[in-house]
């Protein structure tokens, strides 16, 4: 990484300044920097890219964003569009009202996709002064766009479509990424280093954090708490540090997390404490999951439905939270099943459990993608060859014997 860093700031990528990159312990795939110099990558993204240039593009485009100061454009901005917000609340009419917060948003949206498309382009002529491949900005970025587009990746992830972005569209990234980059060259040119880098990759941490439990399909378990949970097929797991979400990509999602709650303090009592919205006073019902003391209840608010299930651990309580636009048989199905999954889990089960890790192979003669995929673990059966494809950027290069390969395995 500091040989990265030195050669892009030796180009003139620096502008001068000294330029701190951290690496985050996070599972998404996400570069940021800010205006001090500082830039973050995250493990995810380091685990996504196939070689140096990649990686080097990403902190390229980050430290141009620095040295372009888009970060104090941009609040200046930002704070242009507030008021032009603000002016909009006194205004009776509420088309004029309309109109006047959908310039702001869009001058704001507006000037985000010049400073990306401006970093963009500064990152790929530094990659190419520096002496990488000035392509690789243009290739990682449509591996970032496959790799967000896995289905298990997406599913349980929250997402409001609008008619604003603040980025522009990827292939529109990408076509501009290209173009810069062939103004020095066609591809081939630069260096890549991708032997060297996989072979660095080998044994990093890849997707959940172990302090902060495991997904395996349709599993979450925590070694740390000692449980384990399994939801219902069809719906998509997600571990985030604040919770665990999980959705059947239509009409349901689910939220899972645990609290603190005094053993003086009664299922019955939490779950009218307040913290429940609309909940129905008299649906409230005990129950014993896993030998451990539950309850549950049922809430209505705003056209959704919800379900909530806790569990009591001594002074601990897991919350089991369902939420449904359109309530049906099954979804009662499916919070039953999933409350009554729930189990503490035994210390020979938390002692074979294992996170998941990036291992660098060389392709054996006869080998394709799809033999290699199969041989990942904790990985769905279905998402193998899919994952394997975009980890090893397989629309870019193509397999040969003695190639080095990203493989997911305990």
């Amino acid at each position: 990484m500091g040989d990265i860093v030195d050669r892009l700031l030796a180009a003139g990528s620096g502008g001068g300044r000294s330029v701190n990159v951290t690496i985050l312990n996070s599972p998404a795939v996400n570069a940021f920097a800010l205006p001090t110099g500082d830039v973050y990558v995250t493990r995810g993204l380091i685990a996504l890219a196939t070689d140096e240039s990649e990686l080097a593009a990403v902190i390229a485009h980050e430290i141009a964003h620095v040295t372009a100061d888009h970060a104090r454009a941009r609040a200046r901005q930002a704070e242009a569009a507030a008021l032009a917000r603000r002016v909009s609340e006194v205004v009776v009419d509420p088309g004029i009202a309309k109109d006047s917060r959908e310039t702001a948003d869009v001058s704001l949206a507006t000037f985000s996709q010049q400073q990306e498309l401006e970093a963009d382009k500064i990152g790929v002529e530094t990659l190419a002064k520096a002496g990488f491949d000035p392509f690789a900005a243009a290739r990682f970025l449509h591996s970032m766009a496959q790799f967000a587009a896995l289905p298990s990746l997406n599913a349980a992830t929250e997402t409001k479509p609008g008619f604003l972005s603040s980025h522009p569209s990827t292939p529109a990234r990408v076509d501009h990424a290209k173009r810069v980059a062939r103004q020095f060259g066609a591809p081939g040119i630069g260096q890549q280093q991708r032997s060297r880098y996989l072979r660095s990759l080998n044994g990093i941490l890849y997707g959940d954090d172990p302090s902060e439990g495991f997904v395996r399909g349709r599993e979450f378990a925590h070694v740390d708490l000692g449980i384990a949970f399994t939801v219902p097929e069809g719906y998509v797991l997600k571990n985030t540090s604040q919770a665990v979400l999980a959705t059947d990509g239509e009409h349901t999602a689910i939220r899972f997390d645990a609290v603190g709650l005094p053993e003086s303090t009664s299922l019955e009592e939490y779950l009218k404490s307040g913290w429940i919205k609309g909940l129905v006073d008299d649906s409230v019902r005990f129950d014993t999951v896993g030998g451990l003391e539950a309850a549950t209840a049922s809430a209505l608010v705003e056209g959704w439905s919800f379900r909530i299930g806790v569990v009591r651990d001594r002074n601990r309580v897991f919350r089991f939270i369902f939420a449904s636009s359109k309530p049906a048989s099954a979804y009662e199905g499916a919070f039953r099943k999933t409350l009554a999954s729930f189990r503490l889990l035994s210390p020979s089960q938390r002692a074979a459990m294992r996170p998941l890790r990036v291992r660098i192979v060389a392709v054996r003669p006869n080998e394709s993608a799809a033999t290699l995929a199969q041989r990942m673990t904790g990985v769905e059966a279905a998402m193998k060859l899919p994952l394997f494809n975009v980890l090893n950027g397989l629309g870019e290069h193509e397999l040969a014997a003695g190639d080095l390969v990203k493989l997911i395995t305990e």
